[in-house]
């Protein structure tokens, strides 16, 4: 057999300057690049940019065939592009056309995706997992909620597919939209289908009233929930376990049955991004969307920061014309939302983001952007809000991984496949699913990563996605991820208000 020689350079699109470095380059050396070859001119860490061509000061440098920025001196052919040499363009507020026309079905690519195994619920939406939540209205009673989780593990240990509480800073000392944001999100979470019961824990007192949050839960929902007032006379530590037995006793007898692909509902969430994201992992994602739109299933697009310098294309691809102005309109305001705090709109990428080669906003966000495939944008909701339609719904809500993930639980989402290049060991309320751009991170902590997107560099993109499709399939339907695993579960809410 005839060995395969790997690449040193990938340029993403015909019409890029610059190319990725796939392996550490040094100078000297002289590398092939589209049948031509290079003379590397500087060290050029491995994900990082070389460039292709001669670049004068102030000129548009192109990856992804589209601009990531400028240049802030002149580079020579071989020369590493990175934050000394390159800058953002972006600025505040645009405004956006309206598209013309509907986009056309974007076909799948390969094998249409298979049924799974999940637990339908009587409103007849499927489940990933059969669980209890212990979900308390404020900060005060988070290590009470915490413990009630403890004991009842223990108590009821294989009857259900887990209890987890989700203890939280908030619920008090807010005021209006803030309050608001609060009591919506978790109402969102109650109401996602992964939990079978849900215990909400209140303290009494509270700004986040246990009546006005549970006003805000869908009327499908209101017959899973337990409540405990912690101030109401007696032990609120037995009256809790004893809340928790019974939501047990009511879904322990659930089973799992074939279900659709058209039952699932994916949050889609990059953190930790480097070099390689947008050509490996986030790609891989995109082709999955793609697969799941085509079959009838939700995708959930978040982390609206990071995709600033690459909306245009994905609003080009709204459903509707209305779609594309409210997805115009949540961008212009979380950009105001920065320059109402005298930030600018474009401070992103993170220290991690920029180690691992992304320079730019505009570069980070093409990157990010590709998890939405190329499936038609049908929907636009706010913070809180849930995602309702069959294809891709674009969520109001930051880049921050906590933050972003959550929210996407509180959105409906029953599995949320997160890409990274640096790695995180955090999981959240449902499976969420590790991606690592790079195979290196998938050696290094295999307790981290769930599947390697490394491979398609190297092997038939096709196939690897047969295979990711295949994995997802397998932990919608009780495979736990490595983030379960480890017991690493976590919510966080986005505050937006003063603290009284």
């Amino acid at each position: 057999m005839t060995p395969v020689t790997k690449p040193d350079l990938l340029r993403c699109h015909a019409n890029d300057s610059v190319a990725v470095a796939l392996r550490p380059l040094a100078p000297g050396e002289v590398v092939a690049i589209d049948g031509r070859t290079l003379a590397i001119r500087t060290d050029v860490p491995q994900g990082h940019k070389v460039a292709l061509f001669p670049l004068e000061h102030g000129a548009d440098v192109r990856k992804y065939g589209a601009v990531i920025g400028r240049t802030t001196a002149a580079i020579e052919p071989g020369a590493h592009v990175h934050s000394h040499n390159l800058a953002t363009a972006l600025a505040g507020e645009e405004r956006y056309a309206t598209p013309v026309a509907a986009p056309a079905p974007v076909a799948a690519t390969g094998s249409p995706l298979g049924s799974w195994q999940g637990y339908r619920r009587a409103d007849g939406r499927a489940a990933t997992r059969n669980e209890v939540w212990i979900i308390p209205t404020v900060g005060c009673v988070g290590p009470l909620a915490e413990d009630l989780a403890r004991e009842a593990r223990v108590r009821h240990a294989g009857r259900c597919d887990g209890i987890f509480a989700y203890a939280h800073p908030h619920g008090c000392s807010q005021l209006g939209d803030d309050l608001a944001g609060t009591r919506d999100v978790l109402a969102g979470l109650i109401d996602n289908p992964n939990a079978g019961g849900v215990l909400l824990l209140g303290l009494g007192c509270e700004s986040n009233q246990l009546d006005a949050l549970l006003d805000r839960v869908p009327a499908r929902s209101r017959d899973k929930i337990n409540v405990v007032r912690a101030q109401d006379a007696g032990d609120e530590r037995e009256r809790g376990l004893a809340a928790v037995e019974a939501l047990v006793d009511a879904i322990a007898d659930a089973r799992r049955e074939p279900c659709p692909a058209s039952d699932l509902a994916v949050g889609l969430k990059c953190g930790g991004s480097d070099g390689w994201s947008g050509i490996t992992a986030n790609p891989l994602l995109g082709h999955f969307t793609d697969r799941l739109v085509g079959a009838g299933g939700r995708a959930i697009l978040t982390e609206i920061p990071e995709i600033f310098g690459a909306e245009h294309d994905l609003f080009a691809r709204a459903a509707e014309p209305g779609i594309a102005d409210s997805a115009g309109d949540l961008l212009n305001r979380f950009k105001r939302y920065f320059l109402d705090a005298g930030q600018p709109v474009s401070e992103n990428p993170s220290p991690g983001n920029i180690a691992g080669g992304i320079t730019t906003l505009e570069e980070k966000s093409l990157g990010a952007v590709m998890k939405g495939g190329r499936a038609p944008l049908v929907d636009v909701i706010d913070y809180g809000r849930q995602a309702t339609r069959a294809g891709l719904t674009l969520l109001e809500a930051p880049g921050n991984d906590a933050v972003s993930s959550t929210a996407l639980a509180a959105a409906g989402a029953t599995v949320i496949l997160f890409t990274t290049g640096r790695g995180t060991p955090l999981g959240f309320p449902v499976p969420t699913i590790k991606v690592s751009s790079n195979s290196a991170l998938a050696a290094a902590k295999p307790g981290w990563i769930d599947f390697d997107a490394g491979r398609m560099i190297e092997q038939d993109p096709k196939s690897v996605l047969d295979q990711f499709c295949d994995r997802l399939l397998a932990i919608a339907g009780g495979e736990a991820t490595a983030a379960e695993r480890a017991n690493q579960r976590a919510i966080a809410i986005w505050k937006r208000g003063v603290t009284l």
